[in-house]
């Protein structure tokens, strides 16, 4: 495994820990501030196009498990901003 891809897999786990935050912050009622988020994201997203596309594929089970943290983070940010949202 090349650089590049130990640089995805650090920076993949610390966008999962982020989110991971997130959730457990916004269900303390606490404010979030997504910006760090958003920017590790993007940041994993285009490094992994940037990699060979067999290499890239061995990421896509991490990347689906992290759109789903991120699925469930977008319901909870939906819950609390309209409570009585069925979205949830």
């Amino acid at each position: 495994m090349s650089t590049a891809s130990d640089t995805v897999r650090q920076e993949l786990e610390k966008a999962a820990t982020l989110v991971g935050t997130a959730r457990r912050l916004l269900a303390t009622g606490t404010e979030v501030d997504l910006a760090a988020l958003e920017g590790r994201v993007r940041f994993v997203c285009g490094a992994v196009l940037d990699l060979d596309r067999t290499e890239g594929a061995t990421f896509r089970p991490s990347l689906e498990a992290l759109v789903a943290d991120l699925d469930r983070l977008a319901a909870a940010l939906t819950q609390r901003q309209n409570p009585t949202s069925l979205d949830a």
